[in-house]
């Protein structure tokens, strides 16, 4: 896949200012089901936001209350300016949504349907605008094909093709890569680099975890429809995370040392390995130390190895921290 390029949407200027701000936003339904609690949130222009959570968090929830599917039952929402009940048409403009499941119509084209799509939002025709998202999309050759007989994974395209139908700034991306091959998701990884690159806001929703991982600058964790935080990618990982070091040592172990037995360290069964478990904001003097210790007790080591947290296991430990 090429890299997308709009060049009908402008870089934003000032990537901090909040594009979307969310403000006491609560939902409940006539079940009495409470799917959110007074969320507040602040999306940046120009950046991709991961929201991440176990199923029923809310995440759906909350998107569909922004793209103006679901009314809230209080709080407010602005999307680059317009709120979404107030100013409804104007917000929607500006929101590409592309949902989980495939929606299209089946026996619709798929030059037919992205077209129709721009033209739901009042966008004059614009064919040569149309051609290049299906061509960087890799659907260009498929374009008089009947969405029916397209693969899962083009079926994808042609949805995301036309959340970008109408040019937004806003895109959501809710599960985009769920059921789809390796190859693709890597290709869908690229495009929203693309997008972003020229001044889309994108915010994803994902189960891979990975992904929030490869792609994101900020991360946004939602648990029993409370953000329980939002944090830069890399200083969530610094902050939350935990570094090991590995020892493999020279010579076996029956127990350790009444003067190591303080330290945060695990003698493996074997007695060959010593792992030491250290948060990831430690200083590397603890380090030296250690290994300094080591020495006074006549431990030698003849190879070291290093691991650290995934965003996986840190996303696991804030979940069950709060269920």
């Amino acid at each position: 896949m090429k890299p997308l390029d709009s060049p009908q949407i402008p870089r934003p200027s000032g990537a901090s200012d909040p594009i979307i701000a969310v403000t006491g936003l609560t939902k409940t339904y006539a079940s009495g089901f409470q799917a959110l609690k007074k969320v507040d949130l602040e999306i940046r222009k120009g950046e991709i936001f991961a929201l991440l959570g176990p199923n029923g968090a809310g995440k759906t929830t909350l998107i569909s209350i922004i793209c103006g599917i679901v009314n809230p039952s209080t709080g407010t929402v602005t999307a680059d300016g317009h709120d979404i009940a107030r100013d409804y048409r104007a917000a929607r403009t500006k929101i590409g949504l592309v949902p989980q499941e495939l929606t299209t119509d089946a026996f619709e084209s798929v030059w037919a349907t992205v077209r129709f799509s721009r033209g739901l939002f009042g966008k004059p025709p614009n064919p040569a605008y149309l051609e290049k998202i299906l061509k960087d999309l890799s659907l260009w050759e498929k374009r008089d094909s009947k969405i029916m007989t397209l693969s899962g994974g083009m079926k994808r395209r042609v949805m995301i093709a036309k959340a970008l139908s109408h040019e937004p700034t806003i895109l959501f991306l809710d599960e985009p890569t769920a059921g789809v091959d390796v190859e693709l998701r890597r290709d869908m990884w690229n495009m929203v680099r693309a997008l972003r690159e020229n001044g889309v806001t994108i915010i994803l929703t994902t189960h891979y975890i990975e992904e929030a991982e490869e792609m994101a600058d900020r991360i946004g964790v939602i648990n029993k429809g409370e953000i329980v935080l939002v944090e830069d990618k890399h200083a969530l990982m610094q902050k939350l995370g935990r570094k090991q070091l590995t020892l493999h040592l020279q010579n076996p172990l029956a127990a350790l040392p009444a003067g190591l037995q303080s330290e945060n360290l695990l003698l493996s069964a074997d007695g060959m390995e010593l792992v030491y478990t250290f948060d990831t904001q430690s200083r590397d003097t603890g380090i030296a130390g250690l290994l300094r210790r080591l020495n006074d007790h006549g431990i030698d080591f003849k190879d070291l190895q290093t691991s650290e947290s995934s965003l996986e296991e840190i996303f696991v430990s804030l979940v069950r921290g709060r269920s």
